[in-house]
């Protein structure tokens, strides 16, 4: 009798062990990430796709996202719930000055913001003239002015930095079609460059030479630009999906 029991002991420690184990590591990594996505026609179908998309990859992960297209939750109250904000191809001349300073506020105070693709679109190419400009935020993503980008086309990112946990987990090459921002200079002086965009493999409006597309400020706590994300077939890229989960992890800390 002795030795029946000796054996289902253990597998019941072990079994507790193991839910211990899981509920631990949930309860680590349990966070709120806020998504405002942009209300901008050219970007629907990418809206639409991400919703799902990024949905999925909170589930797997043990963390709740809010996606919303309503400026109005853009406002101190309501993102003090929040460890991470997505700019999701929301520009930032669309969000108002009170907007723009609540989402400096997050940033300074150390929380994870992730800006997609139309998140970069500084300078004051698009921005309505009577708007006082959002310097800071030119600054915080590397001093750096958008410029038109080329036509929707095939090309390939280079990961330039595998030691970041942002691309530590990503190919040494990414082939994608995309809207390839191009800027009037490098922000590498300013910023930590994780991946670039190999010219050789598309036309540019205007070569940039050195070319980064992925970015963090390492001034700031946890920010990082990714300049890829136009184009709703992203949304059934696995090594996307990793770039996005991964990112959002590590903005979140965890």
């Amino acid at each position: 009798m002795m030795k029946t029991r000796i054996p289902n002991l253990m597998l019941v420690l072990m079994t507790a062990f193991v839910a211990v184990g899981l509920i631990a590591a949930s309860q680590k990594r349990s966070f709120k990430v806020f998504v405002k996505i942009s209300k901008a026609a050219d970007h629907n179908k990418m809206m639409t796709a991400a919703r799902p998309f990024l949905e999925k990859i909170a589930s797997e992960n043990h963390f709740t996202v809010d996606i919303t297209d309503d400026n109005s939750l853009v406002n101190d109250a309501n993102l003090s719930k929040y460890q991470v904000f997505i700019q999701l191809q929301e520009a930032p001349f669309d969000l108002s000055g009170q907007e723009q300073l609540a989402v400096q506020k997050f940033i300074e105070d150390g929380k994870g913001w992730v800006g997609i693709h139309a998140a970069g679109l500084t300078g004051t190419l698009y921005t309505n003239p009577e708007k006082k400009y959002w310097q800071w935020f030119e600054d915080a993503m590397g001093g750096v002015k958008y410029t038109p980008h080329p036509k929707f086309q095939k090309g390939t990112l280079i990961i330039e930095d595998h030691k970041h946990p942002v691309t530590k987990n990503l190919p040494d090459k990414m082939e994608i079609s995309d809207e390839w921002y191009e800027f009037d200079k490098s922000p590498r002086p300013n910023v930590r460059v994780l991946a670039t965009a190999d010219e050789s493999t598309y036309k540019q409006n205007k070569p940039m030479g050195d070319h980064p597309l992925i970015w963090v400020n390492e001034k700031y706590r946890r920010m990082v630009y990714i300049g890829i994300g136009h184009d709703a077939s992203l949304c059934v890229n696995p090594d996307y999906a990793v770039l996005v989960r991964d990112a959002v992890l590590w903005a979140a800390e965890k």
